[in-house]
């Protein structure tokens, strides 16, 4: 017998799948009112820029998802368990759920994939879970990236980010940013651990093999905020263009090609404003 919410759902043999017996988007809360909300700015414009300048050159853009500040449930024995990455990549699935509506959540035995990327942003009230293992069967640290005594929700003691990503989802790639420092992390599942990784000078840059695509610290201004952004580049080092950025080049070369034949016309005695309006 399965159990689903509360409510027992007969069993076949073979089993059927947890796609099958275990709650759906639908059926799983998006939010939880005791769950804090975004504490800045920056945690709303930094995934926004992550995901607008990402461009994946072994996926189509309708089979990768990136998804911010949503509850990423991962244990099908506890369904309700669940964390809320600030900014995440799964690769081969759709890019709308189910390929046809917007996201309120992200089931991994619906979907069928761990994220691939997972980035979280430090502060002092999560550092210790973003970085810390712990074991909830035995209430143990695991290893010290930092310590970390999990956290209650009812009866159960909670594992920390860094163990569900790598013990429970194990995703390949584990990013942290600390803000106030500058200061940029990567964890590559190596085996069943992360192992640190060191960055890539001048700049503080990973380099991502599997997608073939890096992430670095960028100087610069988006949606008017000077500052310093997490921003995807190619293998060179050359930052990758926001939609809006992408269309503004287009245009800015799309007027300097009109000039240059304008200049030519003139060159050749014929003026360019001679010439009548498309209408």
């Amino acid at each position: 017998m399965t159990y689903t919410m509360g409510h027992s759902i007969p069993q076949v043999d073979p089993p059927r799948s947890p796609r099958e017996t275990l709650p759906t988007m639908d059926d799983l809360p998006s939010e939880f009112p005791e769950e804090p909300g975004l504490p800045d700015q920056f945690h709303d414009l930094q995934p926004q820029l992550l995901s607008r300048t990402l461009t994946l050159a072994d996926y189509r853009r309708e089979n990768w998802f990136a998804g911010s500040d949503l509850n990423l449930y991962y244990d099908v024995h506890h369904p309700l368990w669940h964390k809320r990455p600030v900014w995440f990549l799964a690769v081969g699935v759709p890019h709308l759920y189910e390929g046809r509506e917007l996201r309120r959540s992200y089931v991994t035995w619906q979907e069928g994939r761990s994220p691939h990327v997972v980035i979280e942003f430090l502060s002092p009230g999560t550092e210790q879970t973003d970085l810390g293992r712990f074991d909830p069967a035995t209430g143990q640290e695991l290893l010290p990236f930092q310590p970390d005594n999990g956290r209650e929700q009812g009866e159960a003691v909670l594992p920390s980010k860094l163990t569900v990503y790598e013990r429970y989802l194990r995703v390949p790639h584990y990013l942290t940013y600390d803000r106030r420092t500058q200061s940029l992390r990567y964890f590559l599942l190596v085996g069943s651990e992360y192992q640190e990784q060191s960055l890539q000078a001048p700049a503080p840059r990973v380099w991502l093999a599997d997608l073939q695509i890096g992430l670095g610290l960028w100087e610069g201004t988006f949606e008017a905020v000077p500052g310093y952004w997490l921003r995807w580049c190619d293998r060179d080092g050359n930052w990758l263009l926001t939609d809006t950025e992408q269309e503004r080049l287009a245009k800015e070369r799309t007027q300097q090609r009109a000039e240059r034949l304008a200049e030519r016309l003139r060159a050749l005695g014929i003026d360019p404003d001679s010439f009548p309006e498309e209408g």
